[in-house]
């Protein structure tokens, strides 16, 4: 997060709360699976292949979706060059029209395939040399981070862009709150305010991927 400035950092904060708004609002409608956190799926479909392998079949599907959509989202930013974050958000964005349409019609599986293409997708919104530089929908490494530097605090070593890492935390946690309070109060708006939220950010990327290829010219 520090290698970035103010303005990249803010998106990917917001991008994080996306995340969780969606993956909570997925988890509500969709029988307690996840949308984006493929490490409970993963453990759900270990659990159930031990149990229930029709069952399994649930993660087994959503874990898939997440990769396709971490393939669409990764050929799309390769291609968008300079503008691989806008492109990587719009596509998102057309996405999550796609589950609240699908929500709207009643059809929570179309829903759920949706929402993981969506998440899968939104990974690739801060890619350098084709590797992820920020996970704004998981946030395990952030978490070993935050301990690495407490760790460093202890032993009286400087501190070095902990802040940042905390508020990407923070942004997931409380976008997951406002989607749970959201879906509760109305599951039939929360993924179309999930989808102009995206939009936002969309709009949000272009203009600092658009004021970088000026400071360019």
């Amino acid at each position: 997060m520090n290698r970035y400035d103010r303005s990249r950092r803010l998106l990917a904060i917001a991008i994080a709360a996306l995340a969780g708004f969606v993956d909570a609002s997925g988890f509500l409608a969709g029988d307690r699976y996840f949308v984006s956190f493929m490490s409970g799926n993963t453990t759900r479909l270990a659990v159930d292949l031990t149990s229930d392998i029709r069952q399994a079949m649930i993660p087994l599907g959503l874990i898939t979706g997440f990769v396709l959509g971490v393939t669409l989202g990764a050929i799309t930013s390769d291609r968008a060059g300079k503008w691989r974050k806008t492109a990587v958000l719009a596509l998102s964005t057309l996405l999550l029209c796609g589950a609240a349409l699908a929500r709207e019609y009643g059809s929570i599986a179309a829903m759920m395939a949706a929402l993981v293409l969506a998440m899968g997708t939104l990974n690739n919104s801060f890619r350098r040399n084709g590797e992820v530089t920020v996970g704004v929908t998981y946030m395990t490494g952030s978490l070993v981070r935050i301990g690495q530097a407490i760790a460093a605090a202890i032993q009286g070593r400087p501190l070095a862009g902990w802040a940042s890492t905390v508020l990407l935390w923070a942004g997931l946690v409380g976008g997951a709150i406002a989607g749970a309070v959201t879906y509760s109060a109305a599951p039939y708006y929360a993924l179309g305010l999930a989808a102009g939220w995206s939009a936002a950010l969309a709009l949000f990327a272009s203009r600092i991927e658009r004021r970088s290829a000026h400071s360019e010219i």
